[in-house]
């Protein structure tokens, strides 16, 4: 697999859609959860942008109480990430969003 640099914020910019995570600061965090899976289906699965777009799903998915579900969805991503030796994305990447600070992988 390739090396993915998430180490800034210009290097994380167009994985997280703006629109998702705009709507997970403003409290929406279903229509959130939706933005995230339909960018995650246009990543082949298993790669390292698929693997960050289904930590941040596990993470909305225990953000919205659905533990059993997004616990899964983070013993799916994790593996990949660490095997990648690639850090592993938190809810700051949906608080952040498109402000600049952070959000996503080109």
């Amino acid at each position: 697999m390739a090396h993915l640099d998430l180490s800034g914020p210009e290097e994380r910019a167009g994985l997280v859609p703006p629109d998702a995570a705009r709507a997970f600061r403003d409290g929406d965090e279903r229509l959130a959860l939706t933005g995230l899976r339909r960018a995650q289906a246009r990543e082949e699965a298993g790669s390292l942008r698929w693997a960050v777009l289904e930590r941040l799903c596990g993470l909305v998915l225990i953000h919205l109480l659905r533990e059993v579900e997004g616990t899964f969805a983070l013993e799916r991503a994790d593996p990949v990430l660490d095997a990648a030796g690639v850090p592993q994305p938190g809810l700051e990447w949906l608080e952040e969003g498109d402000r600049g600070e952070g959000g996503a992988v080109p």
